[in-house]
């Protein structure tokens, strides 16, 4: 069994986002992590191979830097790790995004694609959905749980306050959930296996059925008009009630002005 996924490497907020003048966020001064529902994603594939074997290859697509996710995902347990990088793919939104990371993998042989359900520096939850239909294979998002049966893949789907149990043949995508499950640790042994191992790098040239009018910046419909690290907060109302009653009732009022009572 072949399983892919695809992770990101996404700024780590606690050390501050900072932005190039073209309003896209400038990765390179930021520090960064693997992004938390990708790495629950990762799990999901190890587990699948620690349980019944698999060949689990890790994709991701960003600056030379996003080798260190990769290197991360190697030293949790993946086999192969493959970083596309290009000048000419920078400042892609989702749609450009998908349409790279999707023709990278039809480079690859592949019986599950596991990716996370959306990145903390976009929020926007498309990109897994758009590689399944760029890649014409079915989606099931919103992973709670997951397992293999036979040729099918059965994932718990989360629902608003229900669940769907949901059964697709594999070849299938499929977008995880943080709360899939608790990703192991890397290794020391990993760590040293991970450091030692070669990354596979593919450049825009190593990626076939790709028009350049759908990457990177140029290629991309979703254009940012303006973007800041901080919300700027008004100082709000200040009351001093003078009894404890007074207090709750001034709460009450104000609950009932916004209609939440």
């Amino acid at each position: 069994m072949k399983i892919v996924v695809c992770v990101k490497q996404v700024p780590d907020t606690k050390g501050g986002v900072k932005f190039k003048p073209d309003g896209t966020l400038d990765r390179g001064a930021m520090l960064s992590i693997m992004n938390p529902d990708d790495k629950a994603g990762l799990e999901a594939a190890l587990r699948i191979k620690d349980e019944m074997g698999a060949e689990v290859t890790v994709v991701t697509m960003g600056l030379p830097k996003a080798e260190e996710v990769l290197r991360e995902a190697l030293a949790m347990g993946a086999d192969k790790g493959i970083l596309v990088t290009d000048r000419v793919l920078g400042g892609a939104d989702t749609w450009a995004t998908s349409q790279t990371i999707a023709a990278a993998i039809r480079n690859l042989e592949y019986d599950l694609i596991i990716t996370g359900r959306q990145a903390i520096d976009g929020d926007t939850a498309q990109v897994g959905p758009q590689i399944s239909e760029h890649l014409g294979i079915p989606v099931i998002s919103y992973a709670h749980e997951l397992k293999i049966e036979g040729d099918s893949v059965v994932v718990k789907r989360q629902y608003d306050d229900r669940y769907h149990i949901l059964k697709a043949k594999m070849p299938c995508l499929v977008t995880a959930l943080s709360e899939l499950n608790e990703p192991r640790y890397m290794t020391p042994g990993g760590i040293f296996d991970a450091f030692d191992a070669e990354i596979t790098v593919w450049g825009r040239n190593d990626l076939k059925d790709l028009d350049d009018s759908n990457i990177g910046l140029k290629g991309s419909p979703t254009q940012i008009a303006k973007a800041s690290d901080k919300v700027a907060k008004g100082a709000g109302e200040k009351v001093t009630p003078d009894t404890a009653n007074d207090a709750a009732q001034y709460i009450l009022s104000k609950l009932s002005e916004k209609h939440v009572i």
